[in-house]
């Protein structure tokens, strides 16, 4: 679609508008139960002493006050996930109008120890992670977080046509988000597969068929005293026999409840998730072959795990107090559903770890799906194997407004290092970022900024923010050495795009000079591609010694006392720097 804007306020109105539906049937369902749960206590209060009457009463009552009850939690739910959809897509509307506030920054992903992503603001306030984060489960959002990380230049092609693929299913996407966003998860999901693995068994065997042979001599009780063969004194005491058998399990029992209760909410959603990707057509190599992961010849994994959660929903009526108190009176409802959900557990607890990866996948890769389609004019990469390592036209920093952006060409080939220096404020580290976030993307198979670019494959490694640490005892330049040290030696084992920005900042002018000279040197001795960005002139002169280096600016320009920035990346050395000019500006000298 070539206007987001428009499918997402289209969407705001479908939703609205059954939403006002749901509200209605659900006063209306509200008014039902109220009326039958009145109805049945009628029932009993005119039919007494007849026991047939009140034995009547009660079971059909009950039955029909169940089957109301999950009918209004299913227009609760269908309420919840309209409301959840109008939510999303209000959502990327203001996220059109640059309020990205209500998304989460991902601040506590923030590791300066990481090749790149602290260097370009890959975590944290109005960070990329926050521009792109839609992921509605914790497990999604490390997965999107390892795919941001990775600097894995493998299979580009199929990552882009799975975010291809599923920039095509907006509405897909925005029902899997709103179903996942509704488990209300206590417990993460490593939690809870560790709760699957290390299950300690407890239910007794005579306990596995107890409860059928009990609710069968229970029923024929009930029967027995609708004839009037038996006295209610007899089928009371019987109803607290079964009590009884449940109470000798009851520590155990709610043990189990209280785990099972706190992972519940996950399973419900979960299956729906899994249902969703196993129906649905993708195009995508590889969402296929995730696919075939939760879909088999024997069973589906939506199926299994929806079967799991309808034993724990069952196991949560034991919080009714009335069907509580009945159900394990008569057919040791307890003991039932602990025997349903360790036989579940034994058979398949294996197999969960690789449904919720599953789902942790496609969580993640709808971010980057909503992403290309929030950017329809972004482009994606022609992956090539030619020299030129990177070669984009009007290349831009997905971050900066349309009408803030200023776009440039660059073309760098391998084993090719750029000198760029530029005054204060030219826009130097504002390209830096563009460039590495262009890398970064184009590696996880994302659209860029960009009317056309072709790249090389090619691992990402900067120093552009250093800083210093009281707590480990390093000072900023031993730390920014560390950083230089981390780059030489991933220079030994693969091919890395260097970026850099004002290296031995900790040192004086001199020393810094030699210092950068020097290690722009080594650099090139090992085949390196990348670019530097320097405020230090001399540093230039080595283009004239070496020809893999080249020098770039920005410019910046006086014009009327008043100082003029085009960010316009060109080439050759800077001449115009604009820190007295500044200090004068505004008045401190």
């Amino acid at each position: 679609m070539s206007n987001p804007q428009k499918f997402y306020k289209e969407q705001i109105a479908l939703h609205t508008t059954s939403l006002k539906k749901v509200r209605k049937q659900l006063a209306v369902s509200s008014t039902i139960r109220v009326f039958v749960f009145f109805a049945i206590v009628a029932s009993i209060y005119f039919g007494y002493p007849n026991a047939q009457i009140i034995i009547a009463s009660i079971v059909i009552g009950i039955t029909a006050f169940i089957f109301l009850v999950n009918r209004h939690t299913d227009y609760i739910y269908t309420k919840n996930k309209l409301e959840k959809l109008i939510q999303i897509n209000q959502l990327e509307l203001d996220v059109f109008n640059d309020d990205i506030s209500t998304l989460d920054s991902g601040k506590e992903l923030i590791d300066p120890t990481h090749p790149y992503s602290h260097d370009i603001d890959l975590f944290g306030h109005k960070s990329f992670f926050q521009y792109a984060n839609r992921t509605a489960t914790i497990a999604g959002k490390s997965k999107l977080a390892e795919i941001l990380t990775a600097n894995s230049i493998l299979n580009i092609e199929k990552k882009q046509e799975v975010i291809q693929n599923l920039s095509k299913l907006p509405e897909w996407r925005q029902e899997f988000s709103a179903v996942a966003s509704l488990a209300h998860t206590t417990v993460s999901v490593s939690a809870i597969l560790g709760w699957l693995k290390n299950y300690t068994f407890w239910v007794p065997k005579i306990m596995r068929i107890l409860p059928a042979i009990f609710s069968g001599i229970s029923v024929l009780m009930l029967v027995l005293l609708f004839l009037n063969f038996i006295t209610f004194s007899m089928f009371l005491l019987w109803f607290f026999i079964g009590l009884t058998i449940t109470g000798t399990q009851l520590k155990k029992i709610n043990i189990l409840y209280n785990d099972a209760n706190k992972v519940k909410n996950t399973f419900e959603q979960y299956y729906k998730l899994v249902d969703k990707i196993e129906n649905t057509d993708f195009e995508a190599s590889l969402l296929k072959e995730k696919q075939q992961l939760v879909v088999s010849k024997k069973e589906k994994a939506s199926q299994t795990l929806k079967q799991f959660a309808s034993i724990l929903s069952a196991f949560d009526q034991r919080n009714n107090m009335m069907f509580g108190v009945i159900a394990n009176g008569l057919i040791l409802w307890d003991i039932l559903q602990s025997y349903r959900i360790e036989q579940w557990i034994a058979k398949n607890h294996y197999k969960v770890s690789q449904w919720f990866e599953v789902i942790a996948f496609f969580d993640a890769y709808n971010s980057l799906g909503n992403f290309a389609f929030n950017h329809p004019k972004y482009v994606y990469p022609d992956i090539t194997s030619e020299n030129i390592i990177l070669k984009a036209e009007e290349l831009g920093h997905p971050m900066l407004s349309n009408q803030k952006r200023i776009d440039n060409d660059i073309i760098i080939s391998r084993e090719q290092f750029f000198i760029i220096t530029g005054a204060n404020m030219a826009g130097k580290s504002t390209f830096l970022r563009t460039v590495a976030l262009q890398i970064v993307m184009s590696n996880i198979g994302l659209p860029v900024c960009a009317k056309s670019c072709q790249y090389r494959p090619i691992k990402l490694i900067s120093s552009m923010r250093t800083s210093d640490s009281l707590s480990d005892e390093a000072s900023y330049f031993f730390s920014e050495l560390t950083q230089l040290k981390k780059i030489v030696t991933k220079l030994e084992e693969n091919e890395y795009f260097i970026i850099l920005d004002e290296i031995l900042k900790g040192t004086n002018s001199k020393d810094k000079a030699a210092g950068s000279r020097k290690f722009v040197e080594k650099l090139v001795a090992a085949k390196a591609t990348g670019i530097i960005a320097t405020h230090d002139l001399s540093l230039c002169e080595i283009a004239s010694e070496l020809p893999q280096v080249q020098n770039r600016f920005f410019d910046a320009q006086i014009i009327n006392d008043e100082l003029y920035f085009d960010y316009k990346f060109k080439d050759g050395v800077c001449q115009n720097m604009n820190a007295s000019f500044l200090l004068e500006k505004m008045g401190i000298v």
